[in-house]
C-alpha cells in the first residue's frame, strides 16, 4: 500500500514537471522558473535522484545568466551520478547541455570534455525521436567546436557502431 502511494506521488509530480515544461515551451519562461523552482523547494535535497535530476535539467533552461544555466546543468549532472540506472537516458542530454553551457561561457576545452561524454553516453540511446534529436544536437554543438569534420562516422554520427 505504501509503495502504491509513494508511484502515485511520483507520477503526480512527473506529471506536474511534465505540464511546466510545457508551460516554458509555450513561451513563458519566467512563471516556468518559478514553477519548477517551487517544485524543486517540494522535492528537496533528499528528493527521488530522477525529480531532482529533471528539475534541475529543465531549470537550467529557463536561466537567464549562462553561468546560472551552467550551475543548474550541474546540479542535474551530480543528481544523475547519484543513481545512474534510474537516468541513464538522460546522459546525453546532460552532458550535452553542459558543452553548450561551457561554450556560451568561452570555455571551448571544457565543452569538448562534455561532448565527448555525450557522444559516448548516446551509444546507449535508442532508434527514437528523442534519440535522434539529441544525436543532431550534439552534432551541430560538434560542429559549431571544430568537432564535425574527421569523425568516425558509425550508423547514427560519430556516436559509433
Amino acid at each position: 500500500m505504501v509503495e502504491r502511494r509513494e508511484q502515485a506521488v511520483s507520477d503526480a509530480l512527473s506529471t506536474r514537471i511534465g505540464q511546466v515544461v510545457m508551460l516554458h515551451r509555450g513561451g513563458d519562461r519566467e512563471e516556468a522558473r518559478d514553477r519548477l523552482l517551487a517544485l524543486w523547494a517540494e522535492v528537496g535535497e533528499d528528493g527521488a535522484v530522477v525529480h531532482r535530476c529533471t528539475l534541475a535539467h529543465y531549470l537550467a533552461d529557463t536561466q537567464d545568466d549562462p553561468s546560472d544555466e551552467l550551475a543548474w546543468d550541474l546540479r542535474a549532472l551530480t543528481a544523475a551520478e547519484e543513481s545512474p540506472g534510474d537516468v541513464r537516458s538522460l546522459y546525453p542530454s546532460l552532458h550535452l547541455n553542459l558543452a553548450a553551457d561551457y561554450e556560451k561561457l568561452g570555455r571551448p576545452d571544457a565543452a569538448r570534455t562534455h561532448l565527448r561524454a555525450a557522444r559516448v553516453a548516446a551509444r546507449g540511446l535508442g532508434e527514437d525521436g528523442y534519440s535522434a534529436g539529441v544525436r543532431e544536437a550534439i552534432e551541430r554543438l560538434a560542429v559549431r567546436l571544430g568537432e564535425g569534420e574527421g569523425e568516425s562516422w558509425g550508423p547514427w554520427g560519430p556516436w559509433g557502431s
